[in-house]
C-alpha cells in the first residue's frame, strides 16, 4: 500500500516540503469554505429571500385592505420607490395551469420556501430568464401580480469578497512558502552536487554552509570528511613513495650482484624472480597509490580510447574497435588510461581477439571489452578483483600478470562513481562492461 502511494508522491524534497505546508492550508480553506457556505451564506441568502417574499406579501395584503385601481397604483409606486421591486398588475390574467418546476439551486429552493410561507398564494418565478433580474408572478383573486426583483436583492456580495480573500491570501502564502522552502533546499542541493562530484572524482568545490542548523552541520561534516580523505590519500602516497625507494635499492643491488655471477640456470632463475618482484612492486604501488592527486579535466573519451587501442595494436594485439558515441566529461585521464590498458592487456593475455564497443546508455557511458578466451566462471568473477588473485589460464607464450590489473581498474572506475561488471562474452570469452556516469 505504501509503495503504491509513494509512486504518486513528489520526488524532490522541495515539492514534498511544500506539499507538507500547502496541504493543511488547503484543508483549512476547504473546511472554512464549507462552514461559510453552509452557515453564513445560507443564513444571509435566506434572510434576503425572506425580505423579498415578505415585501411582496405585504403589498398583496395591502391590496386586499385597500381595493381599487387608484389605491393599488399608489401601492405599486411606493413598492418601487422604497424596495426596488417593480410590479405591475395584469387584470383578468390567470397563471398557466402547470406546476412550478422543482427548484434545483440553493436560491430557487430558498425563494420557493419563503414565497410559500409569506405570500400563501399560487406563484411562479423564473431566476434564469434575465441576467440581472428575477421574475415573480403571483395569482390574485382576479388578476396576476408581476414583480421584477433585482438579482442583487437576493445575492450577498460577501461571497465575492470571500472568494477573492481566500484566493489572494492563498497565493501570497504559497509564494512565501515556496520562497522560504527554496532558500532552505538550496544548501542541500549544493551539498548533494558537491558530494556527487567528489564521488565521481571531479572538482567538488567548497560547498558553503547555509540553511537550517542541521544542513549547516551536514555541510561542515562533509567538508571535514573530504579533507580527512584527502589527507589520508596524501599520507599514503608519501609513505608508498618511501617504500618504493627503499625496496628498489636492495633489488638493484641484487640485480648488480647477479650480473657479476656466471650465467647459469640458477642465475637466470634469480633474475626472473627479481623481475617478477619488480613487476609486483610496480603493480602494488599503482594499486595502492591510485590517482588521488590527479585533477579531473574535460576529456574526450573517444580519443582516449582510440589512443589506448592504437598502443595495444602496436604491441601486437588484434582489436576490433567500434565507438557509437563518446562524450567529453571531467575525468582523471591518466587513471582512466591505466584502467583501460589493464583491461585490454588482460583480454589480450587470455584471448587471441578483442572486441571493444563504446556507447551511451541513459546517464552512463559504457565501454564493452570482449575476448575469445576461456572466460571466468560466475563463482570467480568477484574473486578476480581481489589484489594478487591470479588464474593460470593465459595463452601459451604470453606472460602472466601479478594479479593487480582488475583491482586497479575497478579502483579507478569506482573512484569516478562508476563500476566494472563481468559477464559472458558473445564471442565465447569474458565480457567486461565499464560504466562511467555522465
Amino acid at each position: 500500500m505504501t509503495a503504491h502511494l509513494a509512486r504518486f508522491l513528489p520526488r524532490t524534497l522541495f515539492t514534498r516540503s511544500l506539499l507538507i505546508i500547502v496541504m493543511p492550508l488547503i484543508l483549512l480553506q476547504v473546511v472554512s469554505t464549507w462552514i461559510f457556505y453552509e452557515r453564513h451564506w445560507y443564513i444571509i441568502m435566506k434572510r434576503l429571500a425572506a425580505g423579498v417574499a415578505g415585501e411582496i406579501g405585504l403589498v398583496i395584503d395591502a391590496m386586499d385592505r385597500f381595493p381599487g385601481a387608484e389605491a393599488q397604483g399608489v401601492l405599486l409606486v411606493l413598492l418601487a420607490d422604497r424596495t426596488d421591486l417593480r410590479a405591475t398588475i395584469a387584470p383578468g390574467a390567470i397563471l398557466p395551469n402547470r406546476p412550478q418546476p422543482e427548484p434545483t439551486g440553493g436560491l430557487d429552493k430558498l425563494l420557493a420556501r419563503e414565497l410559500a410561507n409569506r405570500v400563501r398564494r399560487p406563484f411562479q418565478f423564473d431566476t434564469k430568464a434575465y441576467e440581472d433580474e428575477i421574475l415573480i408572478r403571483v395569482q390574485l383573486r382576479d388578476s396576476v401580480l408581476n414583480v421584477i426583483a433585482p438579482r442583487r436583492r437576493l445575492f450577498s456580495s460577501t461571497t465575492t469578497f470571500w472568494a477573492l480573500w481566500m484566493v489572494g491570501t492563498s497565493m501570497i502564502l504559497f509564494a512565501v512558502a515556496g520562497l522560504f522552502m527554496r532558500n532552505q533546499i538550496r544548501p542541500i542541493r549544493r551539498l548533494a552536487e558537491a558530494a556527487d562530484a567528489y564521488g565521481k572524482g571531479r572538482e567538488a568545490g567548497d560547498p558553503k554552509p547555509g540553511g537550517a542548523a542541521e544542513v549547516r552541520r551536514a555541510t561542515v561534516a562533509f567538508r571535514r570528511m573530504r579533507d580527512r580523505i584527502q589527507r589520508q590519500i596524501a599520507q599514503r602516497t608519501e609513505m608508498l613513495a618511501g617504500v618504493s625507494h627503499d625496496l628498489r635499492t636492495p633489488l638493484a643491488r641484487m640485480r648488480v650482484a647477479l650480473a657479476l655471477l656466471p650465467e647459469d640456470d640458477d642465475a637466470r632463475g634469480l633474475q626472473a624472480d627479481i623481475a617478477e618482484m619488480e613487476a609486483m612492486l610496480e603493480g602494488y604501488l599503482a594499486f595502492a597509490r591510485g590517482e588521488g592527486g590527479e585533477p579531473a579535466v574535460e576529456t574526450d573519451l573517444g580519443e582516449l580510447i582510440e589512443d589506448v587501442v592504437t598502443g595495444a595494436r602496436r604491441a601486437g594485439g588484434s582489436i576490433d574497435l567500434r565507438i557509437a558515441s563518446a562524450p567529453k566529461i571531467p575525468v582523471q585521464a591518466t587513471a582512466i588510461r591505466r584502467c583501460l590498458v589493464n583491461l585490454i592487456d588482460n583480454a589480450m593475455r587470455y584471448g587471441n581477439q578483442v572486441w571493444i564497443a563504446c556507447r551511451q546508455r541513459g546517464e552512463w557511458f559504457e565501454i564493452g571489452i570482449d575476448d575469445d578466451g576461456p572466460g571466468v566462471p560466475t563463482a570467480d568473477r568477484e574473486k578476480v578483483f581481489r589484489p594478487f588473485y591470479r588464474r593460470d589460464r593465459t595463452q601459451p607464450g604470453k606472460p602472466g600478470g601479478v594479479g593487480l590489473g582488475l583491482s586497479i581498474a575497478r579502483d579507478v572506475i569506482q573512484s569516478h562513481g562508476g563500476d566494472i561488471l563481468l559477464g559472458n562474452s558473445p564471442e565465447g570469452g569474458l565480457g567486461v562492461r565499464v560504466r562511467l556516469p555522465l
